[in-house]
């Protein structure tokens, strides 16, 4: 019923949030004699202002056209080389007609970014993108917004989650794949590698985990408490949801989106008051370039998308409540998940000092849990003053951050490390997916 009270909400909203658009420019235009009345900025300001307050936020797009390699103006396009119902692969394909800079790019190393699925697009990590893309072949994981998924696709659990890591990793190609995962998927993207260690199948050369709850008991967060203290039939009660019969996904169960943007903003109110106000006062005064970045960080920060309630209920029963993964108790699909398996992949993990997201430590605990990594292939980096967005977007992360995964991504794309064999027999013939299916492996340029 929340649901559908809330699609009614957004439909009486829609038209005022137009109409206060419309408004706003006409006290701003030049042209117009309303422009030239006293008080126009602060109407016209206050007008813009409510209309960004009601409208409705699309997802984002990527919007990456090109990229600068060694001062080359180098073309980027979007592909799709797996699309999945709950999920698209996406690469980003670089063109240039430069000879050098292309026989550059062709060695350059591959990696698999893991977007979140907590509530924002992957477009959230456009800027982790943008700098991964001067130095490496990139791909990454668009996750699809649940509404938008016919019932008739069946249910996303986390153990789908999972195998669909796998399959990418292994379409590809494991010899060749560097993992970054970022926040929430740290903890699926270590299941998915051990469970391909412990079968006996390639791994990736490095995975790289940033901000994630891999021990969500070590200085836990007011989002960890929250997970903690409900129990797991509070959460099916009161924040699942089926979607309204105006989406594709009608009948589907989900966390919406609007239920987590409220939490979003819950836990820091007079930070967004503030900022808005700061907004209006930027166009009051005529500040385009500070209105126009509030804009640009509130269209990607607003767009949130529904979670299928599988997914979300299995992530907090198996990650804040029985923390299965750290306790050794977690099967997937019947097999039990053993980080001590993994041997041939490096492991770099990242943490922000002011993370008020994932603690410290949360983070670094993968290390005690990949014991069969030997120490001087495991790193790990504190990033002094960063908060959770600051590890992958904004200057800390381009500064800071980047230049430490650069090098730890070169130094194992150069010498990888040999996986020896596993020291457990595999629960389905080696070389096989969860599905029976013989890993694909193909090479990227």
């Amino acid at each position: 019923m929340l649901y559908q009270l809330y699609e009614t909400q957004r439909a009486l909203l829609s038209p005022f949030s137009e109409f206060a658009s419309a408004s706003a420019k006409l006290y701003s235009h030049p042209l117009s004699p309303f422009a030239h009345t006293p008080l126009s900025h602060r109407v016209s300001a206050g007008l813009d202002l409510m209309h960004r307050l009601a409208k409705e936020y699309e997802k984002p797009e990527f919007d990456i056209r090109s990229i600068a390699v060694d001062g080359v103006d180098v073309a980027v396009q979007e592909l799709v080389p797996l699309q999945k119902p709950f999920c698209r692969l996406l690469r980003f394909k670089r063109y240039t007609d430069n000879p050098q800079v292309l026989e550059k790019m062709k060695g350059q190393p591959t990696v698999l970014v893991v977007a979140p699925l907590s509530g924002h697009h992957s477009t959230l990590l456009r800027d982790t993108v943008k700098q991964l893309l001067k130095d490496h072949k990139v791909f990454i994981t668009d996750w699809t917004d649940a509404r938008m998924v016919p019932l008739e696709q069946g249910p996303f659990h986390l153990d789908d989650y999972i195998e669909y890591v796998q399959e990418f990793i292994r379409l590809i190609g494991a010899k060749e794949c560097h993992v970054i995962s970022v926040c929430q998927p740290t903890v699926p993207v270590l299941a998915a590698i051990s469970l391909m260690a412990s079968r006996g199948e390639d791994t990736p050369r490095s995975m790289t985990m940033m901000g994630g709850p891999i021990d969500a008991r070590r200085s836990p967060t007011a989002v960890n408490n929250l997970a903690m203290n409900r129990s797991h039939a509070w959460f099916e009660n009161n924040v699942i949801y089926r979607v309204p019969t105006n989406y594709p996904g009608a009948g589907r169960e989900v966390y919406p989106g609007f239920l987590q943007h409220t939490g979003f903003v819950a836990m820091n109110p007079d930070r967004h008051v503030s900022s808005h106000y700061d907004y209006f006062l930027d166009l009051v005064r005529g500040d385009d370039d500070s209105a126009e970045a509030h804009r640009q960080f509130y269209d990607e920060y607003n767009a949130v998308l529904d979670m299928p309630a599988e997914y979300y209920l299995d992530t907090i029963k198996t990650v804040f409540q029985d923390f299965a993964l750290v306790n050794g108790t977690w099967r997937v699909r019947g097999e039990l998940v053993r980080p001590q398996d993994i041997r041939g992949t490096a492991l770099l993990t990242v943490e922000g000092e002011l993370d008020d997201i994932s603690g410290a430590g949360q983070t670094r605990a993968a290390h005690e849990l990949c014991s069969g990594i030997d120490k001087a292939n495991q790193r790990h980096y504190d990033v002094q003053g960063a908060g959770h967005y600051g590890i992958f977007s904004g200057r800390r992360w381009r500064e800071m951050v980047y230049p430490v995964i650069r090098e730890f991504i070169a130094q194992y794309d150069a010498a990888p490390l040999v996986s020896p064999t596993a020291t457990r027999a595999p629960t389905r013939p080696a070389g096989k997916s969860a599905r029976g299916a013989a890993p694909r492996t193909r090479s990227q340029t």
